[in-house]
C-alpha cells in the first residue's frame, strides 16, 4: 500500500484563505483582533504539513493493513497499530487535534483556519484522523450544553486528548431513523444521573488504546418519553467512570461486542457497543431533564451533527487532493505512446494525452471549487458566532445552515467520483493497491453515508432549510449569486458570465418547478432532490470559482508573466474556466429531466426491478 509519499500541495489552501476570502474582516472581530494576523496562518500550515508528512502519510500504511484489531473484553477491546501512538500523541500535542472545539478559549483560532488543517491531515490518513475529530465534535455539544459541573469535570481531558469522544446515535433497527431508538436512559435518587441500558452501532472510534476513558454521548429516552424524535434525550456516559474530582473511577458497563470490518478507513475503529449488560451502566443528563416525556437531545445532537457534516465534507476533500496530486505525479512520469499530433514521433509522458489532461484538469477543478465552497462556509460559521452585529451573525448562520448539506453531500458525491478519475488516471495501475488512488477510493465512501446519507442531506437542503424562516434565507442565498452576475462583470470572462448566467437562468426554473410540486405533488420533490442539490452545488461553486479566476486575473496582471507565481494564477483560471465550461452544464441536464418529470423509478411494480 503506497500511501506514503505525501503530495499535497499548499498554494490553492493560502491563497483561498489569505488573498481570496475576506480575512481582514473576520481578524478584525473581536475574538481574534488581539490574537492574529493574516500571515500567521502560515506557521499552523506549515507544522500540519510536517506532522502529515513525517508522521500521518507513514502511519497510513499501517492504518490500512492490518488496521485496528478486535481482542475483546471489557476495559479494552481495540489494539490499534503501535505506530498511531505516535501520530495521536504528536497532533494532539502540536494542538492540531481536539483542542480547536474549545471555542471559549483565549486566543482560540477561527474555525477557516481549521478546515485546511482537516483537510491536509485527511488527506494524509483518512483513518487516523477520526480519533481525535469526534472528540471535537461531543465537546462541542459539552460546552455548549451541559452544566459547569460537567464541563469542568469532563472537558480538560477531552480537549487535550487524553480522553476520546463519540457519538452514540445510530442502533441496529434505527439506522437513520434517528427517532426510531430503543436505548433507555432511567432516572436515579441522584439529579441528572441515569441508569443507561441499550445497543449502538456504526460508532466512530468507539473504543481504541489511544486515550484512556471513551466518553461516548449516548442519545436515549426516558420510559415515559415521547414518540419519535421530541423523546430524545442526549446523556454524557464515560466508559470509566469519572470521579467528582475528574478522576477516573471503575469500568462503567459499557461493552465492545464487535469491530465493523468495513470496506475503507480500517484505521478508524468502528464499533457495535452495548450499555448496561450487567445493569451498571450510568450517565449524567445534558441540561435539563426531559418536561412531560420531551427531551432536547435531537437539538443538541444536531449542534455536532452539522459540525461533522461540514468536517465530513472536509475529510472528503482531503480525500479529492491526495488521489489527484499522486495522478498527477504519476501522469508527470508514466511514458506510454505517442501524442495524437505526432502520431510516429516518439512515445511521451501521459499528460500530454487529451484526454488524461482532461481527468486531471477535472480532478483539480472539483478540489478547488469544493474547497472554495468549505472554506467560504467556515468562513460564515466563524462570522455567525464572533460579527459583533447581531443580524450580521443571524445572517452568516443562515447561510451556514444553507451550505452545510452542500458541504457534505455534494463534496462527499465528488470524492467518490474524483478518486475513481485518479484511479483511471494510473490505468491498470491504478486498480493495484500499491498505490494511493485504490485505497482512497476504499477510504473516501464513507463519507456520502456518514452523518445521514446524501439522500437525507438533499431533503433537508430541499425542504427545511429552502422553507426556514418562510424562505427569506434561501431568497438571500439566491440572491448573492445574481448580484454577484449582475455587478463583476468582466470581457476577459465574457463566456464564463455568459455560461453562469445560462445555468442560473435554468436554477431559477429548479426553483420554481420545485415550489410548484410541493403544492400539486410533493412526491417529485423527493424523487430529485439529490440531482436539485447537486444542481445548487453546481451554481455556488460556479460562482465562487468565477470569483477566484476574476481575482487571479487581477493578480497575475500585477505581477507579470516572469513572476515566480504567474503559473499559479494561470492555472487558476484555467480550472476555473474548465469546471463552469464542463462541470456547470450539469444544471441544464436537471432541469431537462425535471421539465420532463419522469415517475418510472416511483411507477414500476417491485416485481419489475428484477
Amino acid at each position: 500500500m503506497a500511501h506514503e509519499n505525501y503530495l499535497y500541495q499548499m498554494r490553492d489552501i493560502k491563497f483561498a484563505v489569505k488573498e481570496w476570502l475576506d480575512m481582514n474582516k473576520l481578524l478584525s472581530c473581536d475574538a481574534y483582533k488581539d490574537y492574529y494576523g493574516i500571515d500567521d496562518i502560515d506557521a499552523f500550515l506549515d507544522v500540519n504539513f510536517k506532522v502529515c508528512r513525517d508522521v500521518l502519510c507513514p502511519a497510513n500504511k499501517e492504518a490500512d493493513d492490518p488496521g485496528c484489531k478486535f481482542v475483546g473484553g471489557d476495559t479494552q477491546a481495540v489494539i490499534t497499530p503501535e505506530v498511531f501512538k505516535n501520530a495521536y500523541n504528536t497532533v494532539c500535542e502540536a494542538g492540531l487535534g481536539p483542542q480547536f472545539s474549545d471555542r471559549s478559549a483565549e486566543g482560540r483560532m477561527p474555525l477557516v483556519w481549521e478546515a485546511p488543517i482537516l483537510e491536509m491531515q485527511s488527506g494524509a490518513s483518512p483513518g487516523i484522523v477520526m480519533f481525535w475529530c469526534l472528540t471535537a465534535g461531543a465537546c462541542t455539544v459539552i460546552q455548549h450544553n451541559a452544566s459547569e459541573v460537567l464541563k469542568e469535570r469532563f472537558l480538560p481531558k477531552m480537549y487535550s486528548g487524553e480522553w476520546g469522544g463519540t457519538m452514540g446515535l445510530t442502533e441496529p433497527g434505527a439506522g437513520s431513523e434517528v427517532g426510531a431508538v430503543a436505548t433507555k436512559c432511567f432516572p436515579t435518587d441522584t439529579p441528572g444521573l441515569y441508569k443507561i441500558k441499550g445497543q449502538k452501532c456504526f460508532i466512530t472510534s468507539g473504543d481504541h488504546d489511544l486515550a484512556s476513558n471513551i466518553i461516548h454521548l449516548v442519545l436515549a429516552k426516558t420510559p415515559d418519553a415521547k414518540p419519535g424524535t421530541s423523546g430524545i434525550n442526549c446523556l454524557i456516559v464515560p466508559k470509566f467512570w469519572v470521579n467528582e474530582d475528574g478522576t477516573q473511577g471503575a469500568w462503567n458497563d459499557v461493552t465492545s461486542t464487535g469491530i465493523e470490518h468495513k470496506m475503507g478507513i480500517h484505521g478508524s475503529s468502528t464499533l457495535s457497543l452495548s450499555f448496561g449488560e450487567n445493569d451498571n451502566c450510568y450517565g449524567w443528563m445534558i441540561g435539563d431533564g426531559p418536561v412531560d416525556g420531551r427531551g432536547k437531545g435531537m437539538a443538541q445532537m444536531f449542534q455536532m451533527m452539522n459540525e461533522e457534516r461540514l468536517n465530513t465534507g472536509t475529510f472528503a476533500q482531503g480525500c479529492i487532493g491526495s488521489a489527484y496530486y499522486a495522478a498527477l505525479d504519476y501522469c508527470k512520469m508514466r511514458v506510454q505512446s505517442p501524442k495524437f499530433t505526432d502520431p510516429k514521433g516518439p512515445s511521451v509522458r501521459i499528460i500530454e494525452h487529451e484526454d488524461v489532461r482532461r481527468m486531471l484538469l477535472f480532478q483539480k477543478s472539483i478540489m478547488e471549487a469544493c474547497r472554495a465552497l468549505l472554506y467560504t462556509t467556515y468562513f460564515y460559521q466563524d462570522l455567525s458566532h464572533d460579527a459583533a452585529d447581531p443580524a450580521e451573525r443571524e445572517y452568516y448562520d443562515d447561510m451556514t445552515m444553507i451550505q452545510i448539506p452542500l458541504c457534505k453531500a455534494y463534496v462527499s458525491d465528488m470524492a467518490w467520483i474524483s478518486t475513481e478519475q485518479a484511479i483511471q488516471c494510473l490505468g491498470g495501475y491504478g486498480f493495484i493497491e500499491e498505490y494511493a488512488p485504490a485505497e482512497l477510493a476504499r477510504d473516501c465512501k464513507i463519507y456520502s453515508l456518514w452523518e445521514g446519507t446524501n439522500f437525507i442531506q438533499a431533503q433537508d437542503f430541499n425542504n427545511r432549510k429552502t422553507t426556514m424562516k418562510k424562505g427569506e434565507p434561501m431568497k438571500k442565498w439566491v440572491a448573492q449569486i445574481a448580484d454577484f452576475l449582475a455587478t463583476k462583470k468582466d470581457p476577459a470572462f465574457a463566456d464564463e458570465f455568459a455560461m453562469m448566467d445560462d445555468a442560473f437562468s435554468a436554477y431559477n426554473e429548479i426553483l420554481s418547478t420545485k415550489e410548484a410540486w410541493r403544492a400539486s405533488n410533493p412526491q417529485l420533490v423527493q424523487l430529485f432532490a439529490t440531482r436539485m442539490l447537486h444542481a445548487a452545488s453546481m451554481m455556488i461553486c460556479g460562482k465562487l470559482m468565477l470569483d477566484q479566476a476574476l481575482l487571479a486575473a487581477k493578480k497575475l496582471a500585477e505581477l507579470g508573466e516572469d513572476h515566480f507565481d504567474a503559473m499559479f494564477y494561470k492555472g487558476k483560471i484555467a480550472t476555473a474556466k474548465f469546471y463552469i465550461m464542463n462541470v456547470v452544464p450539469g444544471v441544464f441536464g436537471t432541469l431537462k429531466a425535471m421539465k420532463v418529470a419522469d415517475t418510472s423509478a416511483i411507477d414500476m411494480p417491485e416485481e419489475a426491478f428484477m
